[in-house]
């Protein structure tokens, strides 16, 4: 079996409406520009406040993809 490489970005993806739709904006935005997504992983959640109020869900989510030299 040949060896593989995969490298490993952080993406941040906002929502309005929850945390689940952050992420997937994350991975559907990454999906246009990069080949062979393999894995993601959600590494922390938060929220954007304005007057007291909830502004903006967002995922900090780390995606993985094979790495290629050609």
């Amino acid at each position: 079996m040949a060896e593989s490489v995969y490298k490993v970005i952080t993406l941040v993806g906002t929502s309005t409406e929850s945390w689940e739709k952050a992420a997937n904006a994350a991975v559907a935005k990454a999906s246009k520009s990069i080949r062979d997504l393999r894995i993601a992983q959600i590494e922390d959640l938060d929220l954007q406040i304005e007057n007291g109020q909830v502004k903006a869900y967002r995922a900090k989510v780390k995606v993985s993809f094979k790495y290629e030299d050609e």
